[in-house]
């Protein structure tokens, strides 16, 4: 069971964070879709897949098991959102080489995404501090990511954000941020 816990809802005076529900999947999947495409037009194939209708994160999943944290401007629009799995599932297992029965002490960030109406304001570096300062993983004490090894620019944006370059595994840098010890 998931055990998320938001200590301060308040990204800003403008952006408030919630653990998402089920209901807001259409709103997400419309983010995540949108932000694909723009991929898309940079010549990229990252997150191809939604694209076509698949998800190799199940965000539909993952809002079930109360893993996703949004954040909204006041009057409602969707900014950004973030998978933060409490469990390594198959895909984080092969990368960072996990044994099967390992359940570790980790947290698993997936699917980062930003409104790409709001690119270029620093959202991104935000949210993921508030994430790692405001939010508590009872029994975690480190958040785990992935990124496309050879993508130069969002390897630069996660140490920016503190993140230690771990190294890399199938084509895929690794990277961890260790927890406030609460």
């Amino acid at each position: 069971m998931p055990n998320m816990i938001l200590l301060n809802d308040q990204i800003s005076p403008e952006i408030k964070a919630s653990i998402a529900g089920t209901e807001q999947y259409p709103q997400i999947e419309r983010l995540m879709v949108e932000t694909a495409k723009w991929l898309r037009s940079k010549g990229s194939t990252q997150w191809s897949g939604l694209l076509s209708g698949s998800d190799d994160h199940d965000m539909a999943g993952a809002l079930e098991r109360k893993e996703v944290v949004v954040f909204k401007a006041a009057e409602g629009t969707l900014l950004a959102c973030a998978i933060l799995q409490q469990e390594a599932e198959d895909w984080d297992r092969k990368l960072w080489r996990l044994d099967p029965g390992e359940t570790g002490t980790s947290i698993y960030l997936h699917r980062l995404t930003v409104n790409r109406e709001n690119a270029g304001r620093n959202l991104g570096k935000t949210v993921m501090d508030w994430i790692r300062q405001e939010m508590s993983f009872p029994g975690k004490d480190r958040i785990r990511l992935d990124c496309i090894g050879s993508n130069e620019t969002l390897n630069a944006f996660y140490k920016t954000c503190g993140y230690t370059y771990i190294g890399e595994s199938d084509g895929f840098s690794l990277y961890e941020n260790m927890l406030p010890v609460r």
